[in-house]
């Protein structure tokens, strides 16, 4: 069945079935219950499956995970909240020291099934601390799966398929676009992996990497400079961690030219190991070198200069028209 659905709308009917399916679905966390979550994600979902299952939690965001460890030990795939991005830090230290650790530390004998869902990144106007891009600190900690959806049908399929492994997965959402564009979701469709990457324009002339919010924008490039006569072809990352760079290399080696965008940070930002694996693997068909369009290396700003921040259309084609004049 294919139903129009926002990313919210999305995610909320993923979640629903995913609880339909497997009774040992649990979701926690902090207003998911009653309000639904402030972005309302989980609306409805404690009314028709009750209070055992979509767990209003106190404000501490280390006892939610810590509880989640435990549950995750009895056999449960406990689905935590993380109301906004920057709240996660309280919680970093269960996430990093138990739940990445734990089925390693068992020599694989208890996996470790939780999914970790932050709405990330910024946009929307929002105070400090609600609007980070934390993923290169989660992708850089082995033991957690850090992904990252951009559309409504990936959001559908890929929090059904995160809440399914046996793996911890971080999953991240951007925030700005829950409520944003609509798309045609077929709820009967066969999806394709969770941990891949997805070409979502194809093109000849160079190869745009992004992933969560920066997918639009660089669909946006492509769009402004086909105007121009020039041919980008977008890429989806989807996966942090693991990484699917295979069609990322090779698009680079039919374009030549590669350039990351992301609203993080860029000094080690995700983009420096995309750009270090490139030239790894793509060293003599590389004909310029790997660009990064990022967030700036300061703090968050005030909401009324975040646009000043975060990467935009300007500065995505200002990096093409420099790597292509190489």
């Amino acid at each position: 069945m294919t139903t129009t659905m926002t990313m919210a709308k999305a995610l909320n009917a993923g979640l629903r079935a995913a609880m339909e399916a497997d009774p040992k679905v649990l979701m926690m966390g902090e207003d998911v219950g009653k309000l639904g979550g402030v972005f309302r994600i989980t609306d409805g979902l404690q009314k028709d499956f009750g209070e055992d299952r979509v767990i209003d939690t106190p404000l501490a965001e280390s006892a939610i995970l810590g509880t989640a460890v435990g549950l995750a030990m009895r056999g449960y795939r406990p689905v935590c909240e993380i109301q906004f991005d920057g709240f996660v830090y309280p919680a970093y230290d269960q996430i990093v020291s138990q739940v990445a650790k734990i089925h390693f530390r068992s020599r694989g004998r208890m996996p470790m099934p939780i999914v970790i869902r932050i709405p990330f990144g910024g946009g929307i106007g929002a105070v400090e601390h609600h609007s980070e891009s934390p993923e290169a600190q989660f992708a850089h900690t082995a033991g957690l799966k850090v992904v990252a959806c951009s559309h409504p049908t990936d959001a559908y399929w890929m929090i059904q398929q995160a809440i399914a492994a046996d793996d911890p997965v971080v999953f991240l959402e951007p925030k700005r676009q829950y409520h944003g564009e609509k798309a045609e979701v077929d709820t009967e469709a066969t999806p394709p992996p969770l941990f891949t990457s997805r070409t979502v324009r194809e093109g000849s002339d160079l190869t745009l990497l992004a992933y969560g919010p920066t997918v639009r924008l660089c669909r946006d490039a492509a769009l402004a400079a086909s105007e121009e006569g020039r041919s980008l072809e977008v890429i989806d990352l989807r996966t942090l961690s693991p990484l699917d760079l295979e069609p990322v290399f090779a698009s680079v080696r039919r374009t030549g030219h590669a350039v990351v965008v992301h609203e993080a940070a860029r000094s080690l930002g995700m983009g420096s190991e995309i750009a270090a694996r490139i030239q790894q693997e793509c060293f003599y068909a590389l004909e310029a070198p790997v660009l990064r369009v990022a967030g700036f290396d300061t703090p968050y700003p005030p909401s009324r200069i975040e646009e000043e921040y975060l990467p935009d259309l300007d500065r995505v084609l200002d990096a093409v028209d420099r790597s292509l004049a190489y």
